[in-house]
């Protein structure tokens, strides 16, 4: 899990729904929903989850 804890820009905690959020939108649920439910009001909260993407995976290749 790689999500920041903090919102950058209002220092919301987010790190704590990011897990529940995956799980929802990979079962097909609307993500505008999904956040709605979980408390995620404010839009920079919003872009934190939605444009998060998981690359740590692609760079443990490069670890020696």
């Amino acid at each position: 899990m790689m999500i920041p804890v903090r919102c950058f820009s209002c220092g919301k905690v987010i790190a704590d729904a990011y897990e529940e959020f995956k799980e929802r939108v990979a079962k097909g649920e609307n993500p505008e929903q999904a956040l709605n439910e979980l408390g995620i009001t404010r839009y920079c909260c919003r872009r934190m989850l939605i444009s998060n993407t998981e690359i740590i995976d692609d760079l443990m290749k490069f670890n020696t």
